[in-house]
């Protein structure tokens, strides 16, 4: 179990981008593996109740790990992590989903804790300020560093054995300002190979190991059934021997009898209230439609069905791939003569070719986008406060 423990930390660890050591504390890794964990939206109980000291649990941390292979593709995580980049990359990114899937289900299990009623919004005004200053330093930041790569690939254009590529990266005039480091780089590389030939060695075998999980989740649920009927069994049971034995069982069996009957009567009587407040709400809100209706109610709603149906034809509407992940960063001149090396890159270079334009003008339609709907809802919000507004006596409201 402790093995297994460690070996979740150190996975989870690399994931989240965090340094870790073997001499932390074990309670520790447990502590952070079961907070990762249900970050990721793992909900099986009876791992948080495993003891912090690591004693038991390793089949409920051998499905904790194959829940991990499965759900976030783990070893290529992993793989993607510790790829040794010997070329200049960049992140590309024009997919409108906020959140991947994995990690769309993990805010309805998160608790509620209540904050609002302890958070100031000024607190929150202060923290979105000194967020925007973070922003804009980060991309100044990215900005310079845009600079220095410009100035390497310019320097070193015409350089590269590759004549299509051109010019070198940074690692690469590394090694010529440094040609001792070529033997680290060799090194990483081994390892990567190392790693990859492994992953190609679990792909052959891996319908074994998920045969194998299949017969642990079956014994498990075997398992499982048979402690719950002999549960049930004892407390069937146990109650006769406890009230046979005890001279005052009786009295509080008496006493929990009557707080049932309590519990039932004012359960009706407060489904007795809810129905009635449910058909009184129900007669208010028919009223108000009849009374909306006649202010033009129908005319405002088949405009809301109208701009719902065209951003459903929006969405449903055939699209062309969305770009995301790695890119290298290539320099390419303005002369003409580059624009063909450009198409014959496309198929010698694993990742596909993208210019930065086509991103530039993606983003560009993605912003316009936004900035339209956020007028639309800061209008809307306008006209609700003048409602609410008119209602107020002696108030004088100036809009900004």
């Amino acid at each position: 179990s402790l093995d297994f423990w460690r070996l979740l930390y150190a996975l989870l660890k690399q994931i989240h981008g965090g340094k870790w050591t073997e001499s932390d504390a074990i309670d520790n890794q447990i502590r952070f593996v079961k907070s990762a964990l249900w970050y990721h939206g793992y909900g099986r109980p009876e791992l948080y109740r495993l003891p912090s000291d690591g004693s038991a649990g390793s089949r409920e941390l051998l499905l904790t790990f194959s829940w991990l292979l499965h759900r976030l593709g783990l070893l290529e995580q992993l793989l993607a992590w510790n790829r040794v980049k010997t070329g200049d990359e960049t992140s590309v990114c024009t997919c409108e989903d906020d959140l991947p899937n994995s990690q769309k289900g993990t805010t309805e299990i998160t608790p509620e804790y209540g904050l609002e009623d302890r958070v100031d919004v000024r607190y929150l005004q202060w923290l979105n300020g000194r967020l925007r200053f973070q922003w804009r330093s980060l991309h100044a930041q990215h900005q310079e560093h845009c600079k220095l790569l410009h100035k390497i690939h310019l320097f070193t254009s015409g350089s590269h054995m590759d004549q299509i590529l051109g010019h070198f990266s940074v690692t690469e005039t590394d090694l010529v300002r440094q040609p001792e480091n070529y033997k680290q780089l060799l090194q990483l590389l081994e390892s990567e190979t190392m790693q990859l030939e492994a992953f190609l060695e679990w792909k052959q075998l891996e319908p074994v190991y998920w045969h194998w999980m299949e017969t642990v989740l079956d014994n498990m649920a075997e398992e499982g059934n048979i402690c719950e009927s002999q549960d049930a069994h004892v407390e069937k049971n146990g109650l006769p021997k406890v009230t046979s034995g005890c001279p005052w069982a009786d009295s509080l069996t008496g006493q929990i009898d009557g707080l049932s009957r309590d519990l039932m009567t004012l359960r009706d009587r407060l489904h007795e209230l809810v129905t009635h407040r449910k058909a009184a709400w129900c007669e208010k809100v028919k009223a108000r439609e009849e009374e909306l209706e006649k202010e033009g109610f129908s005319a405002t709603a088949r405009k809301i069905q109208e701009s719902v149906e065209l951003k459903l034809v929006h969405l449903c509407a055939p699209k062309k791939n969305k770009m995301h992940g790695p890119c290298r960063l290539v320099f390419r001149s303005k002369h003409p003569a580059s624009k063909t090396g450009f198409s014959r890159s496309v198929s010698r270079e694993p990742v596909s070719a993208v210019s930065a334009t086509e991103v530039i003008r993606e983003l560009q339609m993605r912003e316009a986008s936004l900035e339209r709907e956020l007028k639309q809802l800061q209008q809307e919000c306008r006209q609700r406060l003048d409602e609410i507004a008119e209602g107020l006596d002696g108030v004088i409201c100036i809009s900004p």
